[in-house]
């Protein structure tokens, strides 16, 4: 049964080509795509994905093979001295609330599942600091379960691609479901977070170099790329 978008509608077929037709080129653009963020396990990104936040994935992961290098398991980093790990991640920025979060993550993992994380959606947000996006991330990279990721990125591109007219995470995430097939979900979302880095940028997009531009319906769109708009 066809899947349906957040104001209860159901896709076109031609809505569906469209989405289909993005795809394709993103694809071409990026046969393969993950995250650049390093991990070995679910736990590792679940940790490196709270560190990632307002600095580099370089950055994180050169701190991140001494973070775990100190605290290998779940109950390691649950049990650890805050300023011992502030000292490792101090230069993420913000290290102390960064801190914070991924020794009360650890914490999480513990109390609530045995140190295992689990591959589910809905136990995956339980745990402190996890919400919908972070867990799809995991889902998709580490198991390859069918999630999307909506982060600032996908809402940019999907809403300048005319994909979705929604600014809120979840009911964009609930959009693209519905144009897209279940067995792409896994590497929607990182192709589309690399395609914002690269071309659809929020302040300066390269709209003039942009593969997309014919199926892009974002109103500034022309003047970007330095063209007329068609008449």
């Amino acid at each position: 049964m066809p899947l349906s978008r957040a104001d209860g509608s159901i896709p076109t077929r031609a809505e569906k080509g469209k989405a289909r037709a993005v795809l394709n080129r993103l694809r071409r653009r990026y046969p393969t795509i993950g995250t650049a963020l390093e991990y070995q396990s679910p736990y590792h990104l679940l940790v490196v994905t709270v560190l990632s936040a307002q600095t580099t994935d370089e950055n994180v992961n050169k701190v991140a093979p001494v973070l775990f290098g100190a605290y290998p398991t779940p109950a390691d980093l649950a049990e650890a001295n805050p300023e011992d790990v502030e000292r490792i991640v101090y230069s993420t920025g913000f290290f102390r609330q960064k801190t914070k979060s991924i020794i009360k993550l650890a914490q999480g993992i513990e109390e609530l599942f045995g140190g295992d994380v689990p591959m589910d959606l809905d136990e995956l947000v339980k745990l402190p600091g996890v919400g919908r996006k972070t867990a799809s991330v995991v889902l998709a990279e580490v198991w390859d379960v069918p999630a999307i990721a909506v982060d600032t990125h996908v809402n940019r591109v999907a809403r300048r691609l005319g994909l979705t007219t929604w600014a809120n995470p979840v009911k964009i995430e609930k959009d693209l479901k519905a144009l897209y097939p279940k067995s792409t979900w896994s590497g929607l979302s990182m192709r589309f977070i690399q395609f914002g880095r690269d071309i659809c940028d929020a302040r300066r997009p390269l709209c003039g170099e942009c593969e997309l531009f014919g199926l892009c319906e974002w109103p500034d769109r022309f003047e970007a790329a330095g063209r007329a708009p068609r008449k």
